[in-house]
């Protein structure tokens, strides 16, 4: 088995080596049809991330008229943090209170003289689980909390939390939609572009099945071919994304009123390069695979 493999491999090279302007063509095709789906994969997953980051401002507050103990603080933390979906709990008391007010009035401080901290109520901050953000557990979570005993208040933006649920969704649709259709082109592209190789070597197809040559014996060099189109194209995409986005950073600052560094952009993680390299040797093999059947049918 080991010399089948070694000879269809280097029949496969051999291949390569022959048809080079044909292989360089159907390489390009898969690195270009790779970085869209790359670039669009780099931009969705910062959008999540993004999005992801702005979804911490989902918060429950529960407001009290009357500065509490440190029993009461302790006794209505540990009931709140029982709860599912309870990432943080934090108490904020009155000076904490008039702090961050004057704060958010910065150099309009003028209109809070004379407000003493007492006009002001004390708080529970609860921040939540990312699993629990969303509009339904939300008001599930608030259902729970103003069932126990001392908490009559309770805000939580109900609006805001809605709307940019809404949001959420309404972005991972389109980019669903958008990369269903991305992938799907993709496939189209280099499924025709590797079935035009084939069709340019039919001749050698046709020779290799006439002097008695097996079906297997004539698709193994040219579907290990395809799996090294596929692994080269998809590697070659990887790069250029990565070119491409050390490019951005680098300039970003001469068209951008924000560093892009600053605000979080990274690169795809591991797993997405991963799956990139594997989908693209699988594009090859799967391109040659379908592309071997009009000429090979048995």
């Amino acid at each position: 088995m080991g010399g089948r493999a070694g000879f269809f491999l280097s029949r496969a090279v051999t291949n390569i080596r022959q048809n080079v302007f044909v292989n360089v063509v159907t390489v390009g095709t898969i690195t270009l049809a790779l970085l869209i789906v790359s670039l669009f994969l780099l931009i969705f997953v910062n959008l999540e991330s993004a999005a992801d980051n702005w979804s911490e401002r989902v918060q429950v507050t529960v407001y009290f008229d009357k500065e509490l103990t440190l029993l009461e603080q302790n006794t209505l933390r540990e009931k709140i943090s029982a709860l599912s979906g309870v990432s943080r709990v934090s108490y904020v008391a009155r000076d904490e209170a008039l702090k961050r007010f004057k704060s958010r009035l910065r150099g309009q401080e003028t209109l809070l003289e004379g407000v003493r901290s007492e006009v002001l109520p004390t708080s529970f901050e609860i921040a939540l689980k990312r699993s629990h953000r969303e509009t339904a557990s939300v008001e599930s979570f608030v259902s729970a909390l103003k069932r126990i005993p001392g908490i009559t208040e309770v805000q939580y933006g109900e609006e805001w939390v809605r709307r940019f649920n809404s949001f959420l969704n309404f972005m991972r649709l389109i980019g669903g939609l958008l990369g269903g259709f991305l992938v799907m082109a993709v496939v189209f592209i280099v499924s025709n572009t590797i079935k035009l190789t084939i069709y340019s070597r039919r001749d050698e197809l046709e020779v290799m099945s006439l002097v008695g040559a097996t079906p297997f014996f004539i698709k193994a060099p040219f579907l290990l071919e395809g799996l090294i189109q596929g692994t080269a194209g998809s590697s070659i995409a990887v790069i250029l994304l990565f070119g491409l986005y050390e490019g951005f950073l680098h300039n970003a600052g001469g068209f951008l009123t924000f560093n892009p560094t600053a605000s979080g952009l990274s690169f795809l993680p591991l797993e997405y390069i991963g799956g990139l390299l594997l989908a693209g040797a699988m594009l090859g093999f799967i391109g040659s695979l379908t592309s071997l059947k009009r000429f090979i049918t048995v």
